[in-house]
């Protein structure tokens, strides 16, 4: 009863936290590294296509950049993850969330001093672009492994068909209505935060990204032995 209700405060929180850092860190990538994606890979797939087509404005390169260290990063977060029994699920998703936090910490050093109008004749934006989809891959791998409904971090789209299709209005009960709603929120709000941030500094978002990111981290990692516990 008590791992029951700490799982139910605890992990949903945590999770809605980093659903907050992906708005954010798509904020970064998409409004100041050139119209790439680098936690959401559904959209970047679209824009890699676009670039494919020749859209002035998108990057074969960048997009490309993305893809790949975000599938890096989701290998390395797969190793991490992969060593978890049943019981210990939680803490190794843990190890993998603090490396997403390594990751995030780094690109925020590298986002010092960076401009937008150093995009084309600077290699500062493909390390960017690296450091954070590395971050985002990373991640989303320990979320796949701890499998929570309706709480992806990057994914909208199904939670969004899901509050129609099991709507009243649809002659559905609604089932996790208040999760799916508050992921969409988390999502907006974060991004929202990153675009008026970047403003500023696009140091600055990074670095609270990865604060974000930290204390959701060690929530979970201490949090993680209470959590496992059969």
């Amino acid at each position: 009863m008590a791992n029951s209700l700490v799982t139910e405060k605890v992990l949903p929180y945590a999770l809605l936290g980093m659903t907050a850092v992906t708005g954010l860190v798509d904020a970064v990538s998409f409004l100041s590294l050139g119209r790439v994606f680098t936690a959401n890979m559904t959209g970047n797939i679209v824009l890699l296509a676009f670039a494919t087509a020749r859209v002035s404005g998108l990057s074969i390169a960048r997009s490309l950049t993305a893809l790949l260290a975000f599938l890096v990063g989701a290998i390395l977060g797969g190793r991490i993850v992969a060593r978890a029994s049943a019981d210990s699920q939680t803490r190794f998703a843990a190890q993998a969330f603090l490396l997403e936090v390594a990751f995030l910490f780094a690109a925020s050093f590298c986002g010092i001093g960076y401009r937008g109008d150093r995009l084309e004749d600077s290699f500062q934006p493909f390390a960017l672009i690296v450091l954070t989809a590395l971050a985002m891959g990373t991640r989303n791998a320990a979320v796949q492994k701890l499998a929570i409904p309706d709480l992806t971090t990057t994914v909208l789209t199904l939670r969004i068909t899901g509050i129609g299709v099991d709507s009243s209005f649809a002659k559905g009960n609604n089932p996790r209505l208040a999760r799916r709603v508050a992921s969409v929120a988390a999502m907006f709000l974060g991004a929202a935060l990153g675009a008026v941030t970047i403003r500023y500094s696009i140091s600055a978002a990074l670095w609270l990204a990865t604060v974000i990111s930290a204390v959701c981290g060690v929530v979970l990692f201490r949090s993680g032995p209470l959590l496992d516990k059969p």
